[in-house]
């Protein structure tokens, strides 16, 4: 390790967001396993999604099969990539990913997507119905899964002006939904929208659905930019080795990793997208539930998850800021 590794490591290291991850981060996760594991010694899980039947014909494929659409984000490697094949294999044709090496069999079809670019996702739209259009495909989608995701640890904006990983993580998973809400509702049979989450949104106390903090705008006029905090307002699939730690220097996310392998608190990402395929193949009635830990589990998410009032002030909030930034889209 160079020097100004070495440095860079120590410097990170004296921030309140290193020692909020440290401990807080923690024991947010052992407090989801403590839920896990009470819930598994009193109930049974709600359903084995290897049991549910497969969604009903959609779409033709160039074999003369039928498959439903499932749109992925962030699917290029870690979690998605493992979602995209797994969910390739029970039979759906994935958009959004790179997996096409590893299965002949898979049906594929990949887009460029910045998500933190409210222009970008509109280009992804205009190219995602026309592809649908000279597929000869059903103008609908059947699955949505908002994985895509930053860890960043230096204040950076979008184009639009919003924090970059607010923006990334949150108002960016909320416009795609937006745009493509016409195609979920059009799906002959239920579709399903799929958000991944953090454990580490146990640590959110109090929040403020105001617009300056849903687009991150506050947290730039701060002297030390607290990226842990922004993070855990951004499914949960628990600690899965992924590359989300690649903005922090590399010998602490190492030790973190070591840490949690020792504990047996980290998954890989095949082990660790099990919870979502549990909340991709749940029945069609199931929703709202926080899959957690595979074969069809689910634990409480934070209290504060659950306030009527707060989502309400949160969904109005991310409205406006959608419709703002629509707006300002060139004609």
């Amino acid at each position: 390790m160079s020097s100004k590794d070495l440095m860079e490591a120590l410097h990170f290291a004296c921030t309140l967001s290193f020692w909020r991850m440290t401990f807080l981060w923690t024991y947010s996760l052992i407090i989801s396993y403590i839920q896990l594991l009470t819930r598994s010694m009193t109930q049974k899980s709600t359903y084995n999604h290897c049991a549910v039947s497969p969604l009903p014909p959609i779409t033709s494929s160039a074999s003369g099969r039928r498959l439903p659409i499932c749109i992925i984000t962030g699917a290029t490697s870690g979690l998605g990539a493992a979602a995209a094949l797994a969910l390739s294999r029970e039979g759906f044709c994935v958009v959004m990913s790179n997996i096409r090496s590893q299965s002949e069999e898979v049906q594929l079809k990949a887009f460029q997507v910045d998500l933190s670019s409210l222009s970008s996702i509109m280009r992804f739209k205009e190219s995602l119905d026309q592809w649908l259009l000279d597929s000869d495909m059903h103008p609908s989608i059947q699955l949505l899964i908002n994985n895509a995701g930053i860890l960043a640890t230096t204040s950076r904006l979008t184009t639009e002006g919003h924090d970059q990983m607010m923006g990334t993580n949150y108002i960016g998973a909320f416009s795609l939904t937006e745009v493509l809400l016409p195609l979920l509702k059009n799906s002959p049979v239920p579709s399903r929208i799929i958000n991944l989450t953090s454990f580490t949104h146990r640590n959110v106390s109090g929040f403020r659905a105001e617009k300056e903090t849903v687009s991150g705008k506050r947290f730039s006029k701060l002297k030390h930019y607290p990226c842990a905090e922004i993070y855990e307002l951004a499914v949960d699939p628990g600690a899965v080795k992924t590359d989300i730690m690649r903005e922090v220097p590399w010998c602490i996310s190492q030790v973190a990793l070591l840490v949690l392998g020792v504990l047996g608190l980290l998954q890989s990402p095949e082990a660790g997208v099990s919870s979502i395929l549990d909340a991709a193949l749940a029945p069609p009635e199931t929703s709202g539930l926080y899959f957690f830990g595979g074969n069809g589990r689910t634990v409480d998410s934070s209290a504060l998850s659950y306030d009527l009032k707060l989502s309400r002030e949160l969904w109005a909030t991310s409205c406006h800021i959608f419709q703002d930034s629509l707006s300002a889209q060139p004609a």
